[in-house]
């Protein structure tokens, strides 16, 4: 067959065939008038380099799995210098990672010195560890299930009742205004040096206040340019704690407190209880003319729910 041919059916491009000639892993034969003729076993040589080289193994270093196909074996790792290539290259992986995870510590230890330049909380000696956990949400969370809990929400009223927020400012919640206000609220962000609830992370919804925040805080300037008149965060930790985390994060926008949960009872807001707490579950509002217009429930991930609103509030224009 061509080279056309042989690299179609390997998925690799004609110039990484000639590479791969030039290297000695595949010989092909010559036909009278010169030109290169392709067998099947190049094909299965090919592939395998693809597929080696995927994996991180460079391609000047498969050698040893195609002398073990050639040889006849019925793959190409079934011989002893495969293996040996095979732990090569995990050796160098693990080196390669344990340089990447030290400079992601450096990085979240300087990440959190400049977030608390400024700010009356002082980060601990374990700061760069507990950002690590705040900041970075666990591969496997689990994901909040939809129970219909804020379904009712969607045209209801908001109640009078009024919060203060981290500036100091009384806000009535049914006062806000005719332009579009987002509340997003959350259980309890975590603090740098300070435990979260045991078993934090299996709780669905639970996880991610502070990326969820963040995103928000990122996407500020946006949210305005789409419709959002204001932007709130809102949870049951009182100001005190949620001016440190304004601080800390650098946010351009206020939080309420509502430490005795009224909102929750008084709209029959989900929440959930964990260590003796009664917390609210993560739930996002918009709110015109003192009415919900919309509500996100169950939100995941949290640290893209930020995205999610914006999009939301461009589909649907005023």
């Amino acid at each position: 067959m061509k080279i056309s041919e042989l690299a179609r059916r390997a998925d690799v491009t004609t110039k990484a065939v000639r590479y791969y000639e030039s290297l000695g892993l595949i010989t092909p034969e010559r036909l009278v008038n010169g030109y290169r003729d392709y067998t099947e076993d190049d094909v299965r040589l090919v592939r395998e380099i693809r597929t080696l080289h995927r994996l991180g193994i460079p391609v000047e270093r498969t050698r040893p799995f195609l002398e073990c196909l050639a040889a006849g074996s019925l793959h190409a790792d079934d011989c002893p210098a495969s293996l040996a290539t095979y732990r090569e290259a995990i050796d160098e992986l693990t080196e390669r990672i344990e340089a990447l995870n030290a400079r992601r510590a450096t990085l979240i230890t300087n990440l959190q010195v400049a977030a608390h330049r400024g700010s009356s909380a002082v980060p601990g000696k374990e700061a760069g560890t507990a950002g690590a956990d705040y900041l970075t949400l666990p591969a496997d969370l689990p994901a909040p299930e939809d129970d219909g809990a804020a379904a009712h929400l969607p045209g209801t009223t908001m109640p009078p009742i009024t919060l203060l927020d981290t500036a100091g400012t009384p806000i009535r919640l049914d006062a806000l205004g005719p332009r579009r206000t987002v509340i997003y609220i959350y259980p309890l962000t975590g603090r740098p040096g300070t435990d979260l609830p045991e078993g934090w992370n299996s709780i669905p919804g639970a996880r991610g206040c502070t990326p969820e925040t963040c995103g928000f805080r990122d996407h500020f300037q946006d949210l305005l340019e789409a419709g959002a008149g204001r932007v709130y965060g809102l949870s049951s930790q009182d100001s005190d704690y949620q001016n440190e985390v304004v601080e800390r994060l650098r946010l351009p926008f206020d939080m309420l407190s509502d430490a005795a949960l009224g909102l929750a009872d008084t709209l029959g807001l989900p929440a959930f209880e964990v260590d003796g707490m009664r917390l609210f579950k993560r739930l996002t509002l918009i709110i015109r003319d003192g009415v919900i217009e919309h509500a996100f429930y169950p939100i995941f991930p949290p640290n893209e729910h930020a995205q999610q609103v914006l999009t939301w509030l461009r589909e649907n224009p005023l």
